[in-house]
């Protein structure tokens, strides 16, 4: 990736400097999830509409995607799993809390009821956690340029602790921090998703002490909530990008309390946006083993991958000057 651009007549981008700069790290995660999912992640990145990845070391393709990020130089990330297939820990996949009685993590929404009723064993999450750093690395060669969580997994309570240590003792020095600023603008959402980004983002606030404690950082905006699957369009993309700046750029307490990297009103900023590209898997290929689900089957990923590669969201990009990168240009 390059240095950044000098933003020239950007438009619509309220409170910043024309000269400042916006760094963007446009990340494609469940990587490794089914080769379907990363034909596409990778015609995206080819097409200026990804500048990262972010790895499932237990997807069914996780091999295969690994090989494709060596091969087209794509920066990647670990997306650390507990709440959906099998364990990578050979040792958890029988007597864990982390697993039901078919063997396979809980779900995502039965980890935080399982959480909640104080069932998880935290050696086992931290045991977990550090069997899949250590498989990124034999697939990939490398050590995690970041690290975050499926399904917002890394920011539950109990779980935020253990994750930011093992990121600290493994020299991971980015996560993903999901409080969208300006999502309560984004009156395109449904009710009922609003609840669980609500959720998302009060489970993200109360991470920031632990992350910072940890010497973690992340981006100075996350976008990606108000923009999952069908939500996806260059307008919203545009519009929450514009609603995180303005609320970036206001003299709210709790907006600069939550910041990891230098920032200043007025000044350079960096971004996340993350979505989840790709072909729709097909029944009974893909997922982490116990096949797709039906998120990676419906059509929104294809929908994602579309406006990702439109020639509409590259001129986006151009006109405001952001520069896509990955984390270790931050």
């Amino acid at each position: 990736m390059g240095s950044p651009a000098r933003i020239q007549g950007r438009p619509n981008l309220h409170g910043m400097s024309p000269s400042a700069e916006i760094k963007l790290v446009v990340t494609g995660d469940d990587f490794g999830y089914c080769p379907r999912r990363d034909m596409g992640i990778v015609e995206c990145f080819h097409a200026g509409g990804l500048s990262n990845v972010s790895l499932l070391v237990n997807g069914s393709s996780a091999a295969s995607a690994a090989d494709l990020a060596r091969r087209f130089k794509i920066p990647i990330g670990l997306h650390a799993n507990l709440s959906e297939g099998l364990p990578v820990c050979a040792e958890l996949r029988q007597n864990s809390t982390l697993i039901n009685a078919q063997g396979v993590f809980l779900g995502k929404m039965g980890i935080r009821k399982s959480l909640a009723q104080g069932l998880l064993n935290m050696s086992e999450v931290r045991q977990e956690l550090q069997a899949q750093i250590s498989l990124f690395r034999v697939l990939t060669g490398q050590n995690p340029q970041h690290m975050d969580g499926h399904q917002h997994v890394h920011i539950l309570p109990g779980i935020r602790e253990e994750f930011a240590r093992v990121l600290q003792e493994n020299d991971v020095r980015y996560t993903r921090l999901p409080v969208e600023l300006g999502l309560h603008r984004c009156i395109w959402i449904r009710e009922e998703l609003m609840e669980f980004n609500r959720g998302v983002e009060k489970d993200a606030l109360n991470s920031v002490e632990v992350f910072r404690s940890h010497a973690i950082r992340w981006p100075n905006l996350y976008i990606g909530l108000s923009t999952m699957g069908n939500k996806m369009s260059v307008f919203n993309i545009q519009r929450a990008i514009e609603y995180g700046i303005e609320s970036l750029d206001s003299s709210l307490s709790e907006v600069h309390s939550m910041q990891s990297l230098p920032w200043q009103p007025g000044t350079s900023v960096s971004i996340e946006l993350m979505t989840h590209p790709g072909y729709p898997s097909l029944p009974h290929e893909g997922g982490c083993g116990e096949g797709p689900d039906d998120f990676s089957q419906s059509s929104e990923r294809l929908h994602e991958l579309e406006v990702l590669k439109s020639s509409l969201l590259q001129s986006y990009f151009n006109k405001t000057g952001m520069c896509l990168c990955s984390f270790k240009d931050l």
